[in-house]
């Protein structure tokens, strides 16, 4: 395996035969660290002195550059002076380390956990057991560690809250306790670890303690940071309370730690075959509730960074356009993740590909370039992919290219009948085709487009079949939608009736993990509500809408200087807000 590196703990080195590697003194190890630190970045020779010393004494790069050649031959004790350095290299006014990513144990642990099923209980067991003390020990006090040490605890904290979801859906809660109990006590801010050992005391059949648990995070979180639980913390307090039945799953835990035990001993550690198998799970997770659509958005670019790098445009091609996930909401949740997906699908189209492969990197830039970066070339790119789907009657490449061709159809007023009629086929493929999330899709495209044309009763009509289709196949997500629907219908026919129906709404939105939809959507709906009544405006947090809404909160005079100050209301919006 060659030379391998562990900054988790003290600071060595290991040959290839796991034995350690002599590395001399203090400062020889603090330029091997700091190198590591960089993750194969060149360290200027003036940074590693500024690092090693507070006061560089005279002589010092000459020093540096003689820690480097003992480094050089601790490393690597074969090479002859005629040999260029494999590991650490000379590059331009610096070094830098060429070690593989699986010869570091940080970097090993980082890939290990982001790229490790759910469920796989023995993988993360192995990846926390790299550990053998906190991250860059003999350097903890060093500025330079600073921000690395940080991210690699934070890391370390997310995988042992994520083994204990493991064990959970392994259906072993028992082996959850121990862990989650110190990581909790030692660690009393982090609102996942108490959940975790609240929920695993529970199925254990300990309520009581579950209970107790609950209420110590309660009042840590108050007393050390003056913070109230988060609704999720609440809400599993009061299931526990009324013993909700979906608090003790059935046995598809175990079926489903089976399955991911059996994947990773057959595919073993295929890059590209978990590559494409961790796409089809995102796919899955994002629609499985607010939890499983951040999860699978926060590893979204992670699988198509890795797939870059493999150098395989196909691989690349196949990763970025698999994530057919439906969108609805028209403002992006995360505009700079949105425009690196776009850019990459960009870099894809320049290799020539399959037709179907075109396609679906086509649809993902209509998708992704939704309002304020839709642009005529990201509407040309929904038609293409519409287009090269229709040619190969293929239907779930017709619903994604669809989707797309609906988030470029909101960029002027008067499109909502061209909207009906993409949700009308979107429904009507998937329909036919048995593709569940896509016919959900286009429900809610044709009840938003109802909604615009005032033609109420068929948008309840497509609420209804929404919220039919998500309760048989468990799309939590598709209620945050429909409630929102009838909170505005209630606003048209009893406003007086509606404020409770949006406060029901708003609710909804703090797990639903889209704030693109959340930010400021509460207090505007409750502005506009106040107006329609003829109550006077109240101030809220209104986000990307308080331009607008400022002046409704102003005496007469100055409300008509900040309307003249008001901007153009952006190019697209909400659907449902567009109006016909």
């Amino acid at each position: 395996m060659g030379v391998s590196f562990g900054v988790l703990g003290p600071v060595t080195a290991w040959d290839d035969q796991g034995a350690p590697i002599p590395l001399k003194g203090p400062r020889h190890r603090a330029v091997l660290a700091r190198l590591i630190a960089a993750r194969g970045r060149v360290v200027p020779v003036g940074d590693l002195v500024t690092d090693l010393w507070v006061a560089p004494p005279a002589g010092a790069t000459s020093a540096v550059r003689t820690f480097v050649a003992a480094l050089r031959r601790a490393l690597e004790p074969d090479r002859t002076p005629r040999d260029p350095p494999r590991l650490l290299v000379t590059e331009g006014p610096g070094y830098a380390l060429r070690a593989a990513p699986a010869a570091v144990d940080a970097w090993r642990f980082e890939d290990a956990v982001r790229a490790t099923p759910p469920a796989a209980v023995a993988h993360l067991t192995e990846a926390l057991s790299w550990w053998r003390g906190p991250a860059y020990a003999d350097f903890a006090d060093e500025p330079w560690t600073g921000a690395e040490r940080s991210r690699l605890a934070e890391l370390r904290l997310r995988a042992v809250e994520q083994l204990a979801e493991a064990r959970l859906a392994a259906g072993d809660p028992a082996g959850a306790i121990p862990d989650l109990d110190a990581h909790a006590g030692e660690h009393p801010w982090r609102e996942q670890a108490w959940r975790l050992l609240a929920l695993a005391l529970y199925r254990t059949g300990r309520r009581p303690d579950a209970l107790a648990v609950l209420r110590r995070a309660r009042t840590l979180l108050s007393d050390q940071l003056g913070l109230d639980p988060t609704p999720e913390l609440r809400r599993l307090e009061a299931d526990i309370l009324h013993q909700a039945p979906h608090l003790t799953p059935a046995n598809t835990g175990r079926i489903w730690a089976e399955a991911a035990a059996d994947y990773d001993r057959l595919v073993a550690a295929g890059a590209r075959a978990r590559l494409d198998s961790t796409v089809t799970l995102l796919r899955s997770l994002a629609v499985t509730g607010g939890g499983g659509l951040v999860a699978a958005r926060r590893h979204r670019t992670a699988a198509i960074a890795a797939a870059e790098e493999l150098n395989d445009p196909a691989l690349t091609a196949r990763v970025i356009g698999a994530y057919d996930v439906p969108a609805i909401w028209t403002r992006s949740d995360d505009p700079a993740q949105a425009a690196t997906v776009v850019a990459a699908a960009r870099r894809a189209l320049r290799t020539p590909s399959a037709p179907e492969t075109r396609a679906r990197l086509l649809a993902t830039v209509a998708v992704e370039s939704r309002g304020e970066a839709a642009t005529d070339d990201s509407r040309s790119a929904a038609a293409e992919a519409v287009a090269i789907a229709r040619d190969h009657d293929d239907p779930a490449l017709l619903t994604f290219a669809l989707n797309g061709l609906f988030m470029q159809t909101v960029h002027r007023p008067g499109l909502a009948a061209e909207r009906d009629a993409i949700g009308a086929e979107l429904a009507g493929v998937a329909a036919r085709h048995g593709l569940v999330t896509a016919e959900v899709l286009g429900h809610l495209i044709r009840m938003q487009a109802a909604s615009a044309l005032a033609d109420l009763s068929a948008a309840d009509e497509h609420a209804r079949r929404a919220d039919t289709l998500a309760e048989r196949h468990e799309l939590p997500l598709v209620t945050v939608f429909t409630t929102w629907y009838r909170a505005l219908r209630l606003a048209i026919d009893d406003p007086d009736a509606a404020e409770p129906a949006y406060r029901d709404a708003a609710k909804l939105l703090d797990t639903a993990g889209m704030p693109g939809l959340a930010d400021g959507l509460p207090a505007l709906a409750g502005l506009t509500l106040r107006i329609r009544r003829g109550l006077p405006a109240v101030n809220g947090d209104f986000g990307p809408y308080e331009p607008w809404a400022r002046p409704h909160l102003l005496p007469a005079d100055e409300a008509r200087a900040a309307l003249r100050q008001t901007p153009a209301p952006p190019r697209t919006c909400s659907p449902r807000c567009c109006g016909a």
